[in-house]
């Protein structure tokens, strides 16, 4: 008898060896478990950063569909080479935009609240951050005399400019800078206030008092967007 101890085989071989030949099983034990590279650094984010590498893989996609269904905005530039802030010839009528001016009274009076009978600083305060697009304005001061008096509707204010529509259906462009702007805003006087009689509230009524403000269109010189965060002080203009 053989006294040497018997060498007992891995269960994996003895395993492998009831379905392949002794040297198949061998074979595949040998490439497969003992010769399989084993790869220590983990080729995907640690579990801490699963979580995270999801979320930026989800806004990822949802930016794309995003950036895919909306189209890409215009550019100035090209707003003003299709026209889109021109207005139309057959636009350019008075009574077309005067809803637009009873519109912008109502909004004024709605933000002044009852500042609109006493006026101050505070009215004043409100006022320069108010939109002016349909506000009923006259040049009363210019450093350009051909342009006082001119009245109209604000169509478009920009900038450095009150684009207005006149009485005549003129399209007119009065520059901020140097030029001082009158609007008016007719202010009803409730009866119960005044203490008048229904005949003398109607005749009132009819003939409503009006809060008159000046602008000096320098201190202007900014989008209506942009003027609500804006603080203004009076200054002395030397050009009028």
């Amino acid at each position: 008898m053989d006294s040497k101890p018997r060498k007992e085989q891995p269960i994996a071989v003895a395993l492998l060896s009831r379905a392949h030949d002794p040297d198949e099983a061998t074979r595949i034990f040998t490439e497969k478990v003992q010769q399989r590279p084993l790869f220590l650094a983990p080729s995907s984010p640690p579990p801490s950063d699963a979580r995270a590498a999801r979320r930026r893989e989800r806004q990822k996609k949802k930016q794309a569909r995003k950036k895919a269904l909306k189209p890409k905005p215009l550019s100035a530039a090209q707003r003003r080479r299709l026209g889109l802030y021109e207005v139309p010839r057959e636009g350019q009528k008075y009574a077309l935009f005067e809803p637009l001016h009873q519109l912008w009274l109502g909004y004024v009076r709605e933000i002044l609240g009852n500042e609109v009978y006493t006026g101050g600083e505070g009215a004043a305060a409100k006022l320069a951050s108010a939109d002016f697009h349909g506000a009923g304005v006259e040049v009363v001061r210019s450093g350009c005399v051909s342009r006082v008096g001119i009245k109209g509707i604000v169509i478009k204010d920009s900038r450095f400019a009150f684009e207005i529509i006149t009485l005549k259906n003129r399209l007119k462009l009065l520059p901020k800078e140097g030029t001082v702007f009158r609007f008016e805003v007719p202010v009803p006087a409730p009866a119960a206030q005044d203490g008048l009689s229904e005949e003398q509230a109607g005749q009132k009524q009819e003939h409503p008092s009006a809060m008159v403000f000046e602008v000096h269109g320098e201190q202007f010189q900014f989008r209506s967007a942009d003027r609500a965060s804006r603080k203004f002080r009076s200054h002395f203009s030397s050009k009028l």
